[in-house]
């Protein structure tokens, strides 16, 4: 078992790696065609909302599978 300071700072390291992973992600997405003019202050706050978005499922599923896959070795022991 993980002591509890150390499973907080894996969560926290693995959801800042999936946060710059998204944002580098999303760098491939042309979203200046659907920006309306005058609205760049919005498009920025949709844009890190989305970067959030994404990190939080992708790292959720990674730590939840990481788990998964820990739990695993009380089924044969």
């Amino acid at each position: 078992m993980i002591p509890i300071g150390q499973q907080a700072l894996l969560h926290i390291i693995v959801h800042l790696l999936f946060l710059v992973i998204s944002w580098w992600a999303l760098q491939a997405v042309h979203f200046d065609k659907w920006i309306k003019k005058g609205k760049v202050m919005q498009a920025r706050v949709l844009y890190i909302l989305l970067v959030i978005s994404l990190a939080s499922i992708a790292s959720d599923f990674f730590l939840k599978y990481l788990q998964y896959s820990k739990n695993l070795s009380q089924l044969f022991g």
